[in-house]
């Protein structure tokens, strides 16, 4: 099924309606401030487990990621020290993945690595989700090649390919190519690991 969502005036039902999906142990496409994005509640462990077979990941060998509404919510699942948290808060939201310790409030299949992905998408529709779901989102690019661009930037074509195996695909207009930048703050010195569309805002 696709959802047609905009960055504002948005119908509160039917962000409920994604919402219950979520808390219902779903899986959603959704727009970020870079790609399209598998997401499903990140509290949900057999929805969690579901994405990663989905995009063919090892939850053991590969970091997850998850989006948080804002920073202190990071805080609960992140353990966060001062000069990580100034560089977030600097940075955020926007097209970064802040790979951060996670704390016990994540369910189990999240610290098989110990390092988790954290991001704030600076993207309306994301927020108002996380703002409504009050739960952090577990997230993965669309399991498109960079090659088939029109299936990575277009909602309808991914409801074509994904829509029997997610519960709601959500319209919010084109995506792009790009991921977001990766850094790397679970050492002394902040590392960028991978570079995205913003430069990073050191101070």
């Amino acid at each position: 099924m696709i959802l047609k969502l905009y960055e504002k005036n948005n119908n509160p039902a039917d962000i409920q309606q994604v919402v219950d999906v979520l808390n219902d142990s779903g899986i959603i496409i959704m727009p970020t401030d870079t790609k399209y994005a598998l997401a499903c509640n990140a509290l949900k462990e057999r929805a969690v487990e579901q994405i990663c077979r989905l995009k063919n990941i090892d939850p053991r060998k590969n970091h997850l990621s998850v989006i948080c509404y804002d920073m202190s919510t990071i805080s609960e699942y992140a353990k966060v020290d001062n000069n990580s948290f100034k560089l977030m808060k600097r940075n955020l939201p926007g097209p970064f993945t802040f790979i951060l310790n996670a704390t016990s409030r994540l369910p189990r299949i999240f610290r098989n690595r110990k390092e988790v992905g954290f991001r704030m998408p600076d993207n309306p529709i994301v927020r108002e989700i996380c703002s409504v779901l009050d739960a952090p989102l577990m997230v993965a690019s669309v399991p498109f090649s960079e090659d088939e661009v029109d299936y990575l930037i277009n909602p309808e074509l991914m409801d074509e390919r994904l829509g029997n195996q997610v519960d709601i695909v959500i319209d919010g207009g084109f995506g792009d190519t790009v991921g977001s930048a990766v850094i790397d703050c679970t050492t002394d010195e902040p590392e960028v690991l991978r570079e995205g569309p913003k430069e990073l805002d050191f101070g």
